[in-house]
């Protein structure tokens, strides 16, 4: 078939076109049969035996136990890979025992623009994440230094920001104006909930608005960015922090790489829109490993101390 003489270059860099080509068999003397294609051994990676008890490393596959994998905060002991953190856990590792008092637990999301499927995709969230909704806030101690905390879940809707993740941030931003507190949000998301459309996007400027409010009152942000953090959380609260903090190799950008590539038609750099890569180029301050993240955020907090009060209301 004439089709079968024509394809395409599989593989080009950003500087060449993709030109058809001609292939042309090769002529095999008369009477001489084809030799056929020799058959190329499957390679296959060895495949962990798991039990309830241990997991895989998504980095490295090592199999490390559940329990060893939580005493190190998450981190893979094998190659230092950072794994997702819930929102509750983020908090227990970063606040003072004992001292997390929860901001705004009775608001719920509703299905304002009656989006087909979403409120079975809320149920399932819910179950999934034990959580009301993709952030949890409140006020708590670090080493002693007393702040208001943000942190997303990426367990809830990948983190999506809908109303209801939109709202518990302004509040707990304008509770911090009142207090006279620091704020810290612990940022992991897919950006902005399409199942909310423009009420999503709204979110955005309503959270940069409340921080505006933040920086006039001469109170201290301190953003960190975790793996992943995307889309319109990137373009709202999380990249405005006055230090922003992120975690290592951290996936941080608005649109994904692939689009990138697409649009531009170019190939992206090793290690674009990982931490290390903003930190280059200046989009963040520093990087700091999750055992080292309660001590470096006291420490922080001591510097900027402004003699807030935690309210026993």
């Amino acid at each position: 078939m004439l089709k079968d003489l024509f394809t395409k270059k599989s593989q080009k860099s950003h500087h060449e076109k993709g030109y058809a080509v001609i292939n042309v068999p090769k002529e095999q003397p008369s009477g001489q049969p084809q030799e056929a294609p020799k058959a190329q051994p499957e390679m296959q990676k060895p495949q962990a035996v798991l039990d309830e008890n241990h997991t895989a490393c998504p980095s490295c596959s090592a199999v490390i136990a559940k329990q060893a994998l939580s005493d190190n905060l998450g981190v893979c002991p094998e190659c230092s890979h950072h794994t997702r953190l819930g929102a509750r856990r983020r908090i227990e590792i970063t606040a003072d025992k004992g001292s997390f008092k929860e901001y705004d637990t009775g608001i719920k999301t509703v299905n304002a623009l009656d989006f087909a499927s979403y409120d079975d995709k809320l149920r399932e969230a819910k179950e999934k994440s034990g959580l009301d909704e993709a952030v949890v806030t409140g006020e708590c101690s670090v080493n002693g230094q007393k702040c208001v905390i943000c942190a997303m879940d990426s367990l809830f809707m990948m983190g999506s920001m809908g109303s209801v993740v939109g709202e518990k941030i302004s509040r707990a931003v304008e509770k911090a104006i009142e207090k006279r507190l620091p704020v810290v949000i612990f940022s992991t998301s897919g950006g902005a909930r399409m199942q909310e459309g423009m009420l999503s996007l709204m979110q955005m400027a309503k959270t940069s608005a409340a921080l505006g409010k933040l920086d006039d009152a001469g109170l201290l942000y301190i953003s960190v960015l975790t793996d992943p953090t995307t889309g319109g959380v990137t373009a709202s609260f999380a990249m405005l922090g006055d230090i922003i903090v992120a975690e290592p190799k951290a996936l941080i950008g608005f649109a994904g790489p692939r689009v990138i590539e697409q649009t531009i038609r170019q190939k992206l750099p090793e290690g674009f829109q990982r931490a290390e890569f903003l930190q280059d180029k200046g989009f963040v301050d520093t990087i700091v490993p999750r055992g080292d993240m309660k001590d470096f955020i006291g420490k922080l907090l001591a510097i900027h101390s402004t003699g807030g009060g935690l309210d026993d209301k």
